[in-house]
């Protein structure tokens, strides 16, 4: 399960897509519950809109109910699942902006976090879903990464703890980015959901920073240090 990642430096998004530049800071490493800019399709027009990780963001969750995570969702049952399932059925698709993401590596017997991307260190998207919420505001956007299997997967069956199952997030190409957003049924969606090639991708250890500052409040705060 993937909770943490970078997304690329604003500068770096003419390079990457045609989507719009966000017009908004976001920081550098997002963590559950922080913003973080995702693309949409909507209505024919490319939007890159701010949007919180985590399906159901923490303040969503009544008061009383045990705090869940939805960071990701599990390709197998996305369309089963109460959180996810409504996003998926209405074809809710996103393109998630990234840079590298880190994942827990226990070759040394204890956890290291490893920065897991793609070759040559371009961006690329993962494969998420968005949903809406309404606001006194306005509307407030939030989104979770699909995920699949990894168990036979030669880079990413060497992450999680011992025993777990291995799990990857659905790397896109650029080719296959329109036709994401664009899909018109759940089955023609779920053909894109597989396994990057690790021949394509790089990963190397990446320990933690001393100090991370996790959110305190809406949105958290907006520099992880």
């Amino acid at each position: 399960m993937c909770t943490n990642y970078r997304p690329p430096e604003a500068d770096l998004f003419e390079a990457f897509t045609d989507f719009p530049v966000p017009r908004f800071e976001y920081p550098p490493e997002i963590y559950k519950d922080y913003v973080a800019p995702i693309l949409r399709l909507t209505d024919g027009a490319r939007l890159t809109d701010p949007a919180t990780f985590a399906m159901i963001p923490r303040k969503r969750i009544p008061p009383g109910v045990k705090v869940f995570d939805t960071m990701n969702a599990r390709a197998e049952s996305v369309g089963e699942k109460r959180s996810y399932s409504s996003a998926w059925k209405k074809l809710q698709l996103c393109l998630i902006p990234c840079a590298t993401f880190y994942e827990p590596n226990y070759e040394t017997g204890k956890p290291v976090r490893w920065r897991i991307g793609v070759e040559g260190g371009r961006p690329f998207a993962i494969a998420g879903l968005w949903r809406a919420w309404e606001d006194p505001d306005g509307v407030s956007l939030s989104f979770t990464m699909l995920t699949v299997n990894a168990n036979e997967h030669p880079l990413m069956k060497r992450f999680h703890r011992p025993g777990d199952e291995k799990r990857s997030l659905v790397i896109l190409r650029p080719e296959e980015y329109e036709d994401w957003l664009g899909a018109r049924s759940t089955d023609e969606a779920r053909s894109f959901l597989n396994l990057f090639p690790a021949e394509e991708m790089f990963a190397e250890a990446a320990p933690k920073p001393q100090k991370v500052t996790k959110p305190t409040g809406e949105g958290g705060d907006l520099f992880a240090k």
